[in-house]
């Protein structure tokens, strides 16, 4: 596309460079191409016109015509108001002004026509409008027939007088002289086949939309295009990937029969069997495998990640597992060393609080290949981390790295990649799986491990609290033990950690038979363990703690959690908490406390988690609460960076432009056919930096 969507926003006509160092600082509004895409969030509905009669308290904005009969200041001091007495033929209603009425009272005219457009409320009998939008009715704005857009602004550029109706006639005046410069940007057969308008057209109409329909055209033609060439990049990356980078052949399975045959500590689920034979499928192929491994907390991940190590072992390289934290770094070396153990294989931990003399020794054995399996944080990335021969690298709970780091991790090997694979204990919905991770293939543990009870989640208030006490009793005196767990916020730690011993001391006086333990963050990580510890092992029938258990221990007789403050938690988090418990034979519950009154997000969350145990529809409910950028973390949101589609609303569009994206990679991924070509030419104008490929640039 050409550089005319380059040129600096100054340059347009009406903004120069005072207004322009506002744009780029409040709305990042450089360009042209800025300014165009910053689209309307809504739009107002100017074309109908209410007669006052036939207003009703329920409608959101009306559009009336009519003229004042009088005016007045009504209130004493400070306080006062400006009060319209606005009439049409059918009834009369009040226009009030509460700020700037000297001015207003000015500008007005009795017995002049005027349209007024705002929200109405019920005073009384009569209805009337606060700080309506007033303009004399002309020969144009009587037609109405219109729909207002609306663009997200600031309350600085608000003070300096550049509201949304000033930014709608920026987009008037650039639309103006941009129409010839808008070229198609897809081909001819993908805007029969899914009955999509030009660009040209779906670019003014986003903007100023001729009727509802034309801006349902408008969208649909964006939303299709945003969603086409994000996924023909993810697409195209997956494709130049398994071509450009060969994988090793992986395919010495005799490690892995003897671990099967010999020291299996459980039968595997269908799912589990499932995967593994799917990774294993793509780690003998020759290619690189770039693969993500979704499952529920306790499907049973870290079993399948060890029996793919094996894998790389059993074929003469190295294994490594990738953690964001300590703590789960050291519950993935745990459970991992108990297997590595009893094949006779070597495992190591490096984080960042490894002592100097033990990381010299581990930096040595890993490159000579005494070391078969490191696990640690992203201390792994560092530049004296070298492997003799790294065939496996995994990284658990992929959405706290970002891109980058995970590329970091293949370059540990000079002539080849090692295969990778992504594990996360936090499902995506599939809309979101598709645009984050839609250069990987995924496979998804779908089963929990059998004879595995569903936890039974209950929601209760504070007025309940002396019945939960007495059920944890009961609970604890069959034998169990069991979690209470506290919110901790970062900015206010202090003030959360005196919620957790509050918490603690009420605890100790409910239950002065009962051993408890306590664990939180400001603790030193040798007080922890010990704490842990205990409670592992039985000596203490309660843990109080904060949320760092979220990742934490594997205790199958803690069949009962209780969260305090539950309305404080994401759904995500309360799910990961909840997964704690429910890991042994017995019946498992989670208790979620709150208050009485709820906002209605903090009700659906509540509502969502007593409903069910099935963590990707809990992720489909989380999207739709917080959107994709949240959902993902922050280092996700170059893929996230979305201008018209929505992932909540837009699945359908989605998959069909994914389908789209595949068939023509598959067939053509050099884009050399004619009918590609209008694809080829808008994919090479673009910055490299680029990764919405649908932007104008």
């Amino acid at each position: 596309m050409s550089g005319f969507f380059e040129t600096r926003i100054e340059f347009l006509k009406g903004v120069g460079p005072q207004r322009a160092e506002l744009l780029n600082k409040e709305l990042s509004i450089f360009t042209y191409g800025d300014l165009l895409q910053h689209y309307p969030f809504r739009y107002e509905d100017r074309t109908t016109f209410h007669k006052i009669r036939d207003i009703r308290d329920e409608e959101s904005f009306v559009q009336v015509m009519g003229k004042i009969r009088s005016m007045e200041t009504v209130g004493i001091g400070g306080k006062k108001r400006l009060v319209a007495h606005f009439y049409d033929e059918t009834g009369e209603m009040e226009l009030v002004w509460f700020q700037g009425a000297a001015w207003i009272s000015k500008k007005l005219r009795v017995n002049t026509p005027y349209l007024v457009y705002g929200k109405p409320s019920a005073f009384g009998s009569k209805f009337n409008i606060a700080h309506p939008e007033i303009e004399p009715l002309t020969v144009d704005n009587r037609k109405g027939g219109y729909l207002q857009p609306i663009y997200h602004t600031s309350e600085k550029l608000k003070a300096r007088f550049i509201d949304s109706k000033v930014i709608s006639k920026f987009q008037e005046q650039l639309l103006l002289v941009a129409l010839p410069y808008i070229h198609e940007t897809l081909p001819d057969f993908l805007l029969q086949k899914f009955g999509l308008v030009s660009k040209k057209e779906a670019m003014v109409n986003a903007h100023f939309p001729k009727s509802s329909e034309w801006l349902e055209r408008a969208r649909k033609r964006l939303k299709f295009e945003e969603l086409f060439y994000i996924q023909l990049r993810l697409v195209s990356l997956k494709g130049s990937r398994k071509d450009l980078y060969k994988g090793l052949v992986l395919a010495d399975a005799s490690l892995l029969t003897t671990f099967y045959n010999d020291h299996l500590p459980f039968e595997l689920t269908g799912a589990q069997k499932r995967v593994i034979r799917e990774i294993y499928l793509d780690m003998r192929s020759g290619k690189q495998m770039n693969r993500l491994l979704q499952g529920d907390v306790g499907s049973g991940k870290t079993m399948v990640a060890f029996i793919c190590m094996l894998l790389a072992i059993g074929s003469g390289t190295q294994a490594t597992l990738m953690a964001p934290t300590e703590i789960l770094a050291g519950q993935h070396y745990t459970g991992l060393k108990e297997y590595a153990d009893k094949m006779g294989l070597n495992i190591a931990k490096l984080t960042g609080s490894t002592k100097k003399k033990e990381r010299t020794r581990i930096l040595a054995e890993l490159l000579s290949g005494d070391i078969h399996i490191l696990v640690g944080t992203h201390a792994l990335l560092e530049e004296p981390v070298q492997f003799k021969s790294l065939g496996l690298a995994i990284t658990d709970e992929q959405h706290r790295f970002g891109v980058a780091q995970r590329a970091q991790l293949w370059q540990k090997n000079e002539e080849f990649y090692p295969h990778v694979l992504v594990m996360t204990a936090t499902p995506i919905p599939r809309t979101l799986a598709m645009t984050v991770y839609g250069d990987l293939d995924t496979s998804t543990i779908d089963e929990m491990p059998a004879g595995r009870k569903p936890i039974k989640t209950i929601h209760r208030t504070d007025a309940a609290r002396l019945q939960v006490f007495g059920f944890i009793r009961e609970q604890i005196q069959l034998g169990r033990q069991a979690y209470i767990v506290y919110p901790l916020i970062e900015e206010s730690a202090s003030l959360d950690l005196k919620d957790l011993m509050d918490g603690y001391e009420s605890i100790a006086r409910a239950f002065p038979d009962f051993q408890l333990s306590i664990v939180h963050g400001k603790m030193k990580p040798e007080a922890k363990d010990f704490e842990m510890q205990r409670f592992v092992e039985g000596v203490t029938h309660i843990m109080v703690a904060t949320t760092v258990i979220e990742v934490g221990i594997n205790v199958p007789n803690a069949s009962m959690m209780v969260i305090e403050n539950a309305e404080r938690f994401g759904l995500a988090q309360l799910h990961q908490l909840r997964g704690r418990v429910g890991r042994g034979a017995d019946q498992s519950y989670c208790i979620l406390m709150t208050k009485d009154k709820l906002s209605q997000e903090a009700r659906t969350r509540i509502q969502t988690m007593v409903g069910t145990n099935d963590g990707f529809e809990i992720a489909r409910v989380d999207l739709k609460l917080r959107g994709p950028g949240d959902l993902m973390g922050t280092q996700q949101s170059g893929v996230m960076d979305l201008l018209v589609a929505d992932l909540v609303q837009d699945g359908k569009i989605l998959q069909a432009a994914r389908e789209e994206a595949q068939q023509i990679i598959d067939n053509d991924p050099k884009l050399a056919l004619d009918k590609h070509r209008v694809i080829k030419s808008h994919i090479s104008s673009l910055k490299k930096s680029v990764t919405n490929w649908s932007r104008i640039s």
